[in-house]
């Protein structure tokens, strides 16, 4: 007696695998891409041409009604946020991470009880413990946004570095918002007069819990050199020969620590105690009688780098709302074909064994 097992499961043949997808290919052919999805998306692999593809159809128009609610959004991946497994690298803190340049305008206040809209330009960040592996860049922007339409003050920014830093639950953070700052200068004897821009930054640091307030200007101004304005006066008693001192556009940038509880250093007190150190800042309106007072005005105050900066720093230590400071004089020469430079701190926290190699590239200010 024969018995025959139903179904019985014989393994294929190479030639009837071959039949097969030449079968399957022959139908994908002659299919849409989506009934082909619906089949297997697999199927897609066995096409010539599309052997890369494991993709079903996806939707190529944007879709304008869709909109993004908690349930969805708790669905979405937040890798910054993820477990410490997800670090690359050295499991250490960093003591900087956020953003730079996000601009923005804001309302500053001006010491004559007004105040100014400027485009601004912020930087943000917050350290991030050893065992976090990121943060969340677009709070520090709405933190800023929340803040904007306030007239900014140094306590106006202590209220938004107060805030993001709870939305990041970091321990230090600093905020840095750098602008250009007009103020209307009178030309030497034309009575003319004009704006000149002056590039401020406002810097608050929190680290270990103790705050500081920082500014930062830079000041732009000529510098004659002593000893070639006494080679061309020896040439011209001499030998009856005309010959002109060399001068030179420089920069100044001036970093000041304010005081805790010291009253408001405005703008405008900083850049008159740099001008009131070095009086031959360039000039914005010029007529044939201020060219020459410009001349007589270098003439009078001859300086080489050091000179510059010892000049500020006096001017510097006389105010009583500033504490630790620091100079950087670059006095970028008509004579040769390099820059004189000088550096010149008080106190710890401008301190520094070494110098940013493209610190002194930053002072050129041009037209």
């Amino acid at each position: 007696m024969n018995v025959h097992l139903p179904d019985m499961a014989e393994m294929p043949t190479r030639h009837e695998a071959e039949a097969a997808l030449a079968v399957l290919r022959r139908w994908a052919a002659d299919v849409t891409a989506e009934e082909v999805a619906t089949l297997d998306p697999l199927v897609s692999r066995l096409i010539p041409g599309q052997e890369v593809s494991n993709y079903p159809a996806l939707a190529r128009a944007y879709p304008d009604a869709f909109e993004v609610d908690e349930s969805y959004r708790a669905t979405m991946p937040d890798l910054q946020n993820g477990p410490s497994s997800l670090i690359k690298g050295a499991k250490q803190q960093i003591q900087h991470v956020g953003i730079s340049n996000f601009r923005l305008p804001i309302r500053f206040q001006v010491r004559d009880g007004g105040d100014l809209t400027l485009e601004t330009s912020v930087t943000g960040t917050v350290s991030l413990d050893a065992e976090k592996k990121g943060i969340n860049m677009s709070r520090i922007m709405r933190t800023f946004y929340k803040h904007a339409q306030e007239t900014f003050s140094f306590e106006v920014i202590e209220r938004a570095l107060d805030a993001y830093k709870a939305d990041l639950d970091s321990f230090d953070a600093r905020i840095q918002m750098r602008f250009s700052f007009p103020m209307q200068v009178e030309s030497l004897r034309s009575g003319l007069s004009g704006y000149q821009y002056y590039d401020i930054a406002l810097e608050l640091v929190e680290t270990g819990g103790v705050r500081k307030k920082i500014m930062h200007l830079d000041y732009v101004y000529s510098s004659t050199c002593p000893c070639s304005l006494e080679l061309s006066e020896h040439a011209r008693q001499f030998r009856g020969q005309l010959a002109t001192p060399h001068s030179q556009r420089s920069v100044a940038r001036i970093s000041v620590l304010l005081a805790p509880e010291s009253d408001c250093l405005w703008f405008e007190d900083l850049i008159e105690a740099a001008r009131a150190a070095v009086p031959t800042e360039t000039q914005v309106m010029v007529k044939r009688e201020d060219e020459q007072a410009f001349a007589e005005l270098n003439a009078a105050n001859p300086i080489f780098v050091e000179d510059a900066v010892r000049l500020f720093t006096e001017s510097m230590q006389a105010d009583a709302r500033i504490t630790d400071f620091r100079v950087i004089a670059s006095h970028q020469e008509s004579l040769h074909s390099h820059d004189a430079v000088s550096v010149l701190t008080e106190g710890e926290t401008f301190a520094s064994e070494s110098l940013d190699p493209k610190l002194f590239g930053t002072l050129f200010h041009v037209g």
